[in-house]
C-alpha cells in the first residue's frame, strides 16, 4: 500500500567559498554588513524533505506519494521523479510562483549561509489528505505551518497511522499545538537536540511522549538512536558508512527507512537498523537524490552490518 509523504519539494543550489566568512565579515561592523563571496563551485540539487524521503522510499521499493505544492520551474525535477516511477498525481503546479530553492553557501570550516524562498510551498494548504484514496501510512514533514496542522488532524480523522517530523518547522508551533500534534501521531521522530526543544515546549519528558504514542524516536547522529516505547527503550547501533562525503539529507533517509520497516511490520530492531543503514548510505553520496541501489544490495549491506538477513 503506498504512504503519503507529506512535505515539501525543493531546489537546493550549494555553492562553496574557498575561504572563510571570518576572514571577511568584521564583528563590529554587522550593522552595515555588506559583503559579496565569489563561489566557484556550484551545484543544484533536487531536494525538500517530501523529495528526499519519497526518493529514498523508492529505492527500497516501496510506493511513496509525495504531497507538495511547487512552481512553474518543476519540469526537470518532474522529469527525474518521473524516471524514478515516482507517483506525482498530489503534486500541484502553481503557475506564477516558483517551486521552493534553497540557496546555500558553504564555506572552509563547513560554516553556511542559506537563504530560503518558501514559493509554490506557501500553497501547500490547499492539498488535503482526506482526498488521498488508498493510502495505509503517512508522514507530516516539515512544510508550512497551517499545512502541517491540517495534514496532521486529516491523518487523524482518517485513522491512517502516521509519523510527526517536525524538524526544521520546530519554531512554528506552540507548546499546544505540539501536544495536539503528538496525541494525533502514531509515532514521533526527531534528532537529539529536537527532542530537548520538543520537551522544552511540551512539558512532556522522554517517557511521557512515548506513553502518548506506538514509538518515540530520537536519532543521535553517530552515536545511533533510541526507540522509546510504552514498553521501554530499543538502542539502535549506527551503521557504518564506507565513506564520507555529504551527510546532508541523511535525516530524511532515515526516515524513509524507518517507514518502510514500520510499513513491512518489523519489529523496532530490525526497522530502527535499516533506518540507520538509510542514513549511512546517504552519507556516501554527494547532494540528497544521488545514490543509486535496490532492495537487493541494501538486504546485503543489512546482513554484513549487522549480522542476520531481512526477510
Amino acid at each position: 500500500m503506498p504512504a503519503l509523504i507529506c512535505g515539501s519539494l525543493a531546489y537546493d543550489t550549494i555553492m562553496v567559498f574557498q575561504d572563510q566568512f571570518k576572514n571577511h565579515i568584521l564583528p563590529d561592523k554587522v550593522h552595515i554588513l555588506n559583503v559579496s563571496f565569489l563561489v566557484p563551485r556550484m551545484r543544484r540539487e533536487f531536494g525538500g524533505c517530501a523529495g528526499n524521503i519519497a526518493y529514498n522510499l523508492k529505492l527500497l521499493g516501496g510506493e511513496p506519494i509525495p504531497m507538495a505544492a511547487v512552481g512553474q520551474d518543476f519540469g526537470p525535477y518532474r522529469k527525474h521523479f518521473e524516471a524514478c516511477g515516482i507517483r506525482l498525481d498530489q503534486v500541484r503546479e502553481i503557475d506564477d510562483l516558483f517551486t521552493a530553492q534553497a540557496f546555500i553557501t558553504t564555506d572552509l570550516d563547513d560554516n553556511q549561509i542559506t537563504a530560503f524562498h518558501p514559493g509554490a510551498m506557501m500553497r501547500s494548504v490547499e492539498a488535503h489528505v482526506r482526498d488521498v484514496p488508498g493510502v495505509s501510512f503517512g508522514i507530516v514533514a516539515p512544510d508550512t505551518r497551517e499545512a502541517m496542522l491540517q495534514h496532521a488532524r486529516e491523518f487523524a480523522e482518517r485513522d491512517v497511522p502516521f509519523i510527526f517530523d517536525p524538524g526544521q518547522a520546530l519554531p512554528l508551533f506552540n507548546g499546544a499545538e505540539f501536544r495536539a500534534f503528538i496525541e494525533q501521531a502514531q509515532y514521533v521522530t526527531v534528532n537529539d537536540y529536537e527532542s530537548q526543544l520538543l520537551q522544552q515546549h511540551t512539558g512532556w519528558n522522554e517517557q511521557q511522549i512515548a506513553t502518548r504514542v506506538r514509538a518515540y524516536i530520537v536519532t543521535h547522529g553517530p552515536r545511533g538512536s533510541l526507540i522509546h516505547t510504552r514498553k521501554g527503550s530499543v538502542e539502535i547501533p549506527p551503521a557504518h558508512e564506507r565513506r564520507i562525503t555529504d551527510p546532508t539529507g541523511c535525516g530524511d533517509a532515515y526516515r524513509a527507512g524507518l517507514i518502510f520497516g514500520l510499513m513491512r511490520d518489523c519489529d523496532w530492531a530490525t526497522a530502527g537498523r535499516m533506518a540507520s543503514l538509510m542514513g549511512a548510505l546517504k552519507i556516501e553520496y554527494p547532494g540528497t537524490q544521488n545514490q543509486r541501489f535496490g532492495y537487493a544490495e541494501f538486504a546485503e549491506q543489512f546482513r554484513q552490518q549487522f549480522g542476520y538477513a531481512l526477510d
